[in-house]
């Protein structure tokens, strides 16, 4: 993990019973598949966006297990891949939400400058093979980070969508922070309350009720800096 702020808060964590296993486990399967994201993007969200800036984390479960697609980041792909359905769903609820026209790219690279923690619960995955690495140690790194933004003095809104990121909202000072939730943008589940759900414009109000600026979602848009 490349030094950032993030260094010395989860330091430990590579010194834990479940680190080495963990890291024994990504390159055996490295040796005999194809894994995604690529080795330097393990741990681009917590590159992309620095501990102290975290205002809005939105957690996913596993990196895309398509080629090509997963790059670190929670639901966002390259610059130049197309929108996977969840993403399209996301663009899709954002145009209800905020009047923001169809996005031209699927990289949410710009808000997770602006402070938002695009966060996957595993970070590697087997090609073609949804979560066939879970349950191999990643949970407890990013029960780690999870509980490294609760501990933050100052609001964040933490965006759960589906029941597997639903489960992590224990791990949350409801009495310091904001929620969101919600089903997942997934096509098998969209229907049934994300589609409606209003979650940019809920977030930037939690953001602005707890004296923190707001997030520019639109990813045409360059931010005024805060």
């Amino acid at each position: 993990m490349a030094r950032t702020d993030w260094n010395p808060i989860l330091r430990s964590e590579l010194h834990k019973p479940y680190w080495e296993p963990l890291q024994q486990f990504v390159r055996h399967e490295r040796e005999h598949h194809a894994v995604y994201p690529p080795e330097p993007e393990i741990f681009a969200a917590l590159h992309l966006t620095p501990y102290a800036d975290v205002k809005v984390l939105i957690l996913g479960q596993d990196p895309y297990h398509g080629p090509g697609q997963a790059h670190g980041l929670s639901f966002s792909v390259p610059s130049g891949v197309p929108a996977p359905p969840s993403l399209a769903n996301i663009f899709t609820e954002l145009h209800t939400d905020l009047g923001i026209s169809r996005q031209a790219t699927g990289t949410l690279e710009p808000w997770a400058r602006q402070g938002v923690l695009l966060l996957n619960a595993t970070l590697t995955v087997r090609a073609n093979a949804a979560a066939s690495h879970q349950g191999k140690g990643w949970e407890q790194f990013t029960d780690a980070v999870i509980a490294a933004v609760n501990a933050k003095p100052e609001r964040v809104v933490f965006v759960l969508w589906g029941a597997s990121a639903r489960r992590k909202a224990p791990l949350i000072d409801r009495s310091r922070h904001a929620l969101i939730e919600s089903p997942h943008p997934s096509p098998l589940s969209a229907h049934r309350g994300f589609l409606g759900s209003k979650p940019f414009s809920r977030a930037n109000h939690l953001l602005r009720e707890g004296g923190r600026s707001p997030i520019e979602w639109d990813l045409s848009v360059r931010p005024m800096p805060s």
